[in-house]
């Protein structure tokens, strides 16, 4: 096995921990308001890695502190748009917009870098994009307000991972410490959002701190230093395509859990999803077989 391909199966694994994160911040903002609940979910999570990976984060250099403030704003972004957008949409919609860094991912690439995007990444752009679009709009073709918020997320993660990318390719940028450090910047944002904006509190019952402790290890302090490590083994582009799979895993979540249920079209939509990641992981091997045949 590749360690690309290693990575990528790491990258699944915070995929799912990530679809089942809307259902908990649903059950969690029954209980608290959204900029608190963050402001606890990153603060937690970096107070509980900084005492398991102590030894590792002591000494943390000026430059990874330094990339560690542009990567937690555009969490902050890229959770606002997804908690608050949690509050005026389903389970269901908010997971599969959420998912749309897949696409804007790489129109930020080609913005910024000028990266022009391969035929075969094209191919599954589109085929999420049309995914995406049978899942989320209505019989109306009209966005709910909710789903509109949630762009924000998919804005904000799109510009996460091109920063992070480029920063854990600098020789003096420790990539774990990275991942670490940008979750407390994103918990000090929330936190002072929540001052200024909510009336901040905690969980009430075992379920609502059942909830946040689930996100804050699994979803936030794991996952993102997860992330951070192995887009050192991959691109920002393939890690936006690889999270596609997070809808389809928040989808199975609200199905069992929250009740909900997808219109015909929206399997569709999944389905044209799960191809198109397909699509950029094995690639159209057997064409590659006939050409060296002929060859």
């Amino acid at each position: 096995m590749t360690t690309q391909r290693k990575a990528d199966l790491l990258l699944v694994l915070v995929t799912g921990f990530w679809g089942c994160s809307y259902y908990l911040s649903d059950l969690a903002l029954g209980e608290m308001p959204p900029f608190a609940l963050c402001a606890v979910r990153f603060l937690l999570a970096f107070a509980l890695l900084g005492i398991v990976l102590f030894p590792k984060l002591r000494h943390v250099n000026r430059k990874t502190l330094l990339w560690a403030v542009p990567a937690g704003l555009s969490l902050t972004l890229t959770y606002i748009g997804a908690t608050v957008g949690l509050l005026y949409t389903s389970i269901s919609n908010a997971g599969f917009i959420c998912s749309l860094p897949a696409v804007t991912t790489p129109l930020l690439a080609f913005l910024v870098y000028r990266k022009k995007p391969e035929r075969r990444m094209l191919l599954c752009l589109v085929l999420c994009t049309v995914g995406l679009g049978l899942l989320t709009l209505g019989n109306d073709f009209r966005p709910a307000p909710g789903d509109l918020i949630c762009l924000l997320c998919a804005l904000g993660y799109g510009i996460n991972l091109l920063v992070v990318e480029h920063a854990v390719h600098q020789p003096e940028v420790d990539a774990l410490q990275l991942g670490v450090f940008q979750q407390l910047v994103t918990g000090a944002a929330m936190l002072v959002l929540s001052l200024l904006f909510e009336t901040p509190c905690l969980p009430q019952t075992p379920a609502g701190w059942g909830s946040v402790l689930f996100l804050s290890v699994f979803c936030t302090g794991i996952a993102f230093a997860i992330t951070a490590v192995q887009q050192k083994h991959t691109s920002a582009v393939h890690v936006g395509l690889i999270f596609t799979l997070e809808p389809l895993f928040s989808a199975i979540v609200a199905f069992f859990f929250a009740g909900e249920r997808l219109a015909p079209r929206g399997y569709i939509g999944a389905a044209l999803m799960m191809l198109a990641l397909v699509t950029m992981e094995a690639g159209f091997p057997f064409l590659k077989k006939k050409k060296t045949v002929e060859e």
